[in-house]
C-alpha cells in the first residue's frame, strides 16, 4: 500500500537544509554513469574523515545510534528512497545535534553517480525489503547488480554487514555474495542467541524478535580482483 504523503512535507524537507541530499536522476538511465554529481565530502562534512554507508536507513535509528556510540572518526551517509521517511530521520538527527550524518534521498542504483569510488569503509544493509516474488529479484539490495555498485564504492578489503528477518532473502544474499566472489564471515542464523557483541537493535528488529522470529546476520568481504 502506498504511503500517504505527510502534511507540509516540502516545507519540512526544506527546513532540514543540507541534511538531505537529493540524488534522483531525471533520465533514470542507470547505464550512463557520470561524475558531475559526485559528492564533495570536504564541502559536506567540513573534513576528510572516512565514509560509512547505510542503505535503506528508514527513520535513521540505526545510523544515529552508530554515530553516538563513540565513532566520531567516521562520516555517515544514510540512503532512503521515501521522502516521508527520510524527513523524520533528518529531523531527529538535527534535534539530537549529530553533525556527522547526511541523508541521501534516492535509490541505491544511483549511488555510484554520487558516492566517490573506493571511499566507503563499510556498508550496512539492515532489514532491506525482501521483494519475495522471483520476478522482483533484481530489486533486492543484495542482487549481483547492486553488489557491483557496492564493490566500486568500498575500499579494498572492506565489508558489507547485513541483517534481516527474512530467511529467503538471507539465503538469496549468501548465494549472490558467494557467486560474485565475496568472502563471508560471522554468519549467524539466530543473532540474538549468538555471542555477537555490540549489536544495535533497530525498531523493526525488536518487533520481529519479540514475535519469536530469528534475526539473520552476515559480513561480506569485498573480493580482490586481478587487474
Amino acid at each position: 500500500m502506498r504511503m500517504r504523503r505527510k502534511k507540509h512535507l516540502d516545507e519540512r524537507l526544506a527546513a532540514c537544509g543540507d541534511m538531505i541530499i537529493f540524488m534522483d536522476r531525471e533520465d533514470r538511465d542507470f547505464s550512463v554513469k557520470d561524475t558531475e554529481n559526485m559528492l564533495d565530502y570536504k564541502a559536506i562534512f567540513g573534513n576528510d574523515k572516512p565514509i560509512v554507508l547505510e542503505i535503506g536507513c528508514g527513520k535513521g535509528q540505526f545510523i544515529r545510534e552508530l554515530a553516538k556510540r563513540g565513532e566520531p572518526q567516521y562520516n555517515y551517509l544514510a540512503v532512503e528512497k521515501a521522502s516521508n521517511v527520510i524527513v523524520d530521520a533528518a529531523e531527529k538527527t538535527l534535534a539530537e545535534g549529530i553533525e556527522n550524518i547526511r541523508y541521501l534521498r534516492g535509490g541505491a542504483e544511483y549511488l555510484d553517480c554520487y558516492v566517490q569510488p573506493l571511499s566507503a569503509e563499510r556498508i550496512y544493509l539492515n532489514f532491506s525489503c525482501p521483494f519475495p516474488k522471483k520476478s522482483y529479484a533484481a530489486h533486492r539490495l543484495t542482487h549481483r547488480n547492486f553488489l557491483q555498485i557496492y564493490e566500486k564504492l568500498l575500499k579494498d578489503g572492506c565489508e558489507i554487514h547485513q541483517k534481516t528477518d527474512n530467511m529467503q532473502l538471507f539465503e538469496f544474499s549468501i548465494a549472490e555474495f558467494s557467486q560474485s566472489g565475496w568472502g563471508l564471515k560471522n554468519v549467524s542464523l539466530d543473532l540474538h542467541n549468538s555471542d555477537f557483541e555490540g549489536n544495535i537493535v533497530t525498531e523493526y528488529e525488536r518487533r520481529f524478535s519479540e514475535q519469536g522470529m530469528p534475526i539473520y546476520r552476515l559480513e561480506a568481504i569485498k573480493p580482490k580482483r586481478s587487474i
